[in-house]
């Protein structure tokens, strides 16, 4: 079976019951990620969108995840909602954002979340929590009262799907499992059931 954009769709559907009837953060995903050696990292981000050209979230460049990717631009997250029983794995190669799009969602967060964006080395070695307190009241001074735009090296990530599972959970582990692939982002979908 041949469907355009029904993975994405049906994410909607179940993304719009999570938001409804989830506790917490309903957008939080794992990422998964390989370093130069093929050792996989996985790591939880906030899905910050989602369309018909992947799932999108942010983070610095220079980060773990950030170096990760630039080493291998492909990836696999997974979204869980414990209490409507449900589960979402996606994976595909992956792209960055535009820089318009990085900006529009960087200037919609918090002040202090922008300028944390500034005063952190993500990923590298913090001697104590007052260094960092004292890099955001750094990077806080510089920009005073004014803008604080995107840093360089903050990005955007979409991850282009070519696998897509939406798994429910039934009764002795009789799990339901319906999944899309197709071989590349934009070639169209196939759908099959597969045994739990």
């Amino acid at each position: 079976m041949h469907e355009v954009n029904a993975p994405i769709e049906l994410f909607r559907e179940w993304f719009r019951d999570a938001e409804a009837g989830e506790v917490n953060d309903p957008n939080a995903m794992s990422i998964a990620t390989t370093d130069a050696d093929g050792l996989p990292d996985v790591r939880i981000v906030l899905l910050k969108g989602f369309d018909a050209e992947g799932f999108v979230f942010y983070t610095n460049s220079r980060s773990q995840k950030g170096r990760e990717l630039a080493g291998n631009m492909r990836a696999a997250g997974a979204l869980h909602w414990k209490s409507l029983r449900r589960q979402v794995r996606f994976r595909g190669p992956v792209e960055h954002v535009t820089d318009a799009e990085a900006d529009a969602y960087f200037a919609s967060r918090a002040r202090d979340s922008r300028i944390g964006a500034w005063a952190s080395l993500q990923s590298q070695p913090l001697a104590d929590r007052a260094e960092l307190e004292a890099a955001v009241a750094r990077e806080s001074a510089r920009f005073g009262d004014g803008e604080v735009p995107r840093p360089p090296h903050w990005l955007g990530y979409r991850v282009r799907p070519v696998y897509v599972e939406f798994w429910t959970e039934k009764p002795f582990r009789l799990h339901d499992r319906l999944i899309f692939t197709r071989e590349k982002p934009e070639g169209e979908w196939d759908r099959k059931r597969f045994y739990p």
